[in-house]
């Protein structure tokens, strides 16, 4: 646990934080809250890390988990904090959330089969018909740099990861091979206003995005 929090500390400065937390804002405002009905919705944040999307996001009802115990402190006050793995979220009830989200999180489990458990976990605690949203770095597109992380284990493409959610008995709905930049520590502009327009003009996502973003749904029938 403590070379986890080390890691991050190393990773991210102050700087960079400030700068992250500004990015969410915008990309939770200006695209992911379609995904979260903010009057009715439970959300999940998994792995939430600095706690940027359980900030911006609206949401009835926010939960996170993480495996770094100082993710909480970062959490705004309405969020209730779990901390343990995704992997078994023990203490988060059966089919009681709406929506699951992670950023950047599958690449770091060690291998394909705790992949798997967290996706039966997912799938477990979602309400039917529910949605896991995940945003991904594309080992497809980045393939360069994608290792340039310690604590990456596990290689993902879009074409993968569909193969993974319908596995896993999710519907997917949406899958955009190229979303986003890679990182925020790319050359590219991170300033708000240009996040926002980048957003809007989805012709510039094939020429500039390297990560994907996947959407799927448990079925709406508990047979399914």
């Amino acid at each position: 646990m403590a070379d986890l929090e080390s890691l991050y500390r190393e990773r991210f400065s102050e700087a960079e934080r400030v700068r992250k937390d500004q990015i969410w804002k915008v990309l939770c405002r200006g695209y992911f809250q379609q995904f979260v009905r903010p009057d009715q919705d439970t959300v999940l944040d998994i792995a939430c890390g600095l706690g940027e999307f359980t900030r911006h996001i609206r949401a009835r009802q926010k939960l996170a988990i993480d495996l770094n115990p100082e993710a909480a402190a970062l959490l705004p006050p309405e969020a209730r904090f779990h901390a343990g793995s995704a992997e078994h979220m023990t203490t988060v009830d059966d089919a009681s959330v709406d929506v699951c989200f992670s950023s950047n999180f599958l690449e770091h489990l060690p291998t394909k089969e705790v992949v798997q458990n967290v996706l039966a976990e997912i799938r477990r605690v979602l309400r039917p018909g529910g949605l896991y949203v995940a945003l991904q770095p594309n080992i497809r597109f980045c393939g360069d740099v994608y290792w340039d992380f310690w604590d990456h284990h596990t290689a993902l493409s879009d074409r993968s990861c569909r193969e993974l959610f319908v596995q896993s008995g999710m519907s997917v709905i949406r899958l955009i091979p190229r979303f986003l930049p890679y990182s925020t520590k790319s050359a590219l502009p991170t300033h708000p206003a240009l996040v926002a327009a980048y957003l809007r003009v989805p012709m510039a996502w094939p020429l500039l995005g390297k990560q994907f973003l996947i959407v799927g749904q448990k079925p709406a029938t508990p047979d399914a």
